[in-house]
C-alpha cells in the first residue's frame, strides 16, 4: 500500500465537480479520471459493474440538513414545515444522491412538499436559498458548514438518512500510484480530520 501523501510529494491534483450521476455518465462514456469520489454507492456500483474500478473504499460519510436563510426569516424549525403553501421549496432532482435521500427523509417524515424546482446539482439548492430565490431546501450537513451564507436546521435522527461516500482508483487512471496515494491520503487521519472539519462524519 502507498503512504499517504505528504507535502513535497509532487503530486498534481486536478479536481473536476459535478453531481454524482453526472460524473458516472462522462466516466462510463471515457471521460479521463484517475479516482472517483461518489455521495452515494449506487453510482460506484455502476462504475464497477461496467469493469471500470480498480478498488473502492467508503471514505466518509454526511447527513441531511434543511438549509435556510440567514437568521431564518420563514420560522422553519422541522421537516414539516417544508409542506407549508406560503414557502418557496428547492430539492435536488431523485437523480442525484441528495435528491434521493430528500425524498428518503420525507417519506419517513409523512411530508409532501411541491418544488418550485428539482435542482441537477446540490449546490443548485443551496444557491437559490443563499440568493433568496427560494425560502428552504434539504442539502447535506457539509454544504452548510461549508457555505457560510445560510443556516441550518437539523434533521432529526428517526427522519434522517445517513449517506455513505465512496471512492475508487479507476482502471482508466494514468497514474495508478498516485491515485491510490492521493485515496490513502483521503482515509489517513490528517484526510480524515479535513473531512470532518468541513462536515463531514468520519469512517
Amino acid at each position: 500500500m502507498a503512504t499517504p501523501l505528504a507535502e513535497g510529494d509532487g503530486i498534481g491534483i486536478q479536481f473536476s465537480y459535478a453531481g454524482t450521476q453526472t460524473l458516472t455518465t462522462q466516466i462510463t462514456q471515457g471521460a479521463p479520471a484517475d479516482v472517483f469520489a461518489s455521495a452515494d454507492a449506487a453510482h460506484v456500483t455502476t462504475l464497477n459493474n461496467a469493469g471500470l474500478v480498480q478498488e473502492s473504499h467508503l471514505f466518509a460519510h454526511n447527513r441531511l440538513e434543511i438549509v435556510v436563510a440567514k437568521g431564518n426569516p420563514q420560522g422553519i424549525h422541522s421537516l414539516a414545515d417544508l409542506g407549508r403553501r406560503d414557502l418557496v421549496i428547492v430539492l435536488a432532482d431523485p437523480s442525484v444522491p441528495a435528491g434521493k435521500y430528500a425524498q428518503q427523509a420525507l417519506a419517513k417524515a409523512k411530508v409532501t412538499v411541491h418544488p418550485a424546482s428539482l435542482e441537477l446539482q446540490v449546490t443548485g439548492v443551496l444557491s437559490k436559498v443563499a440568493l433568496g430565490e427560494a425560502d428552504a431546501g434539504i442539502v447535506y450537513h457539509s454544504d452548510i458548514v461549508t457555505s457560510g451564507k445560510v443556516d441550518g436546521v437539523a434533521i432529526p435522527d428517526a427522519q434522517n438518512v445517513i449517506a455513505d461516500y465512496p471512492i475508487a482508483v479507476l482502471k482508466a487512471a494514468k497514474n495508478q500510484a498516485g491515485a491510490t496515494a492521493f485515496v490513502n491520503f483521503v482515509l489517513s487521519a490528517d484526510g480524515q480530520a479535513i473531512l470532518k472539519a468541513a462536515g463531514f462524519e468520519g469512517v
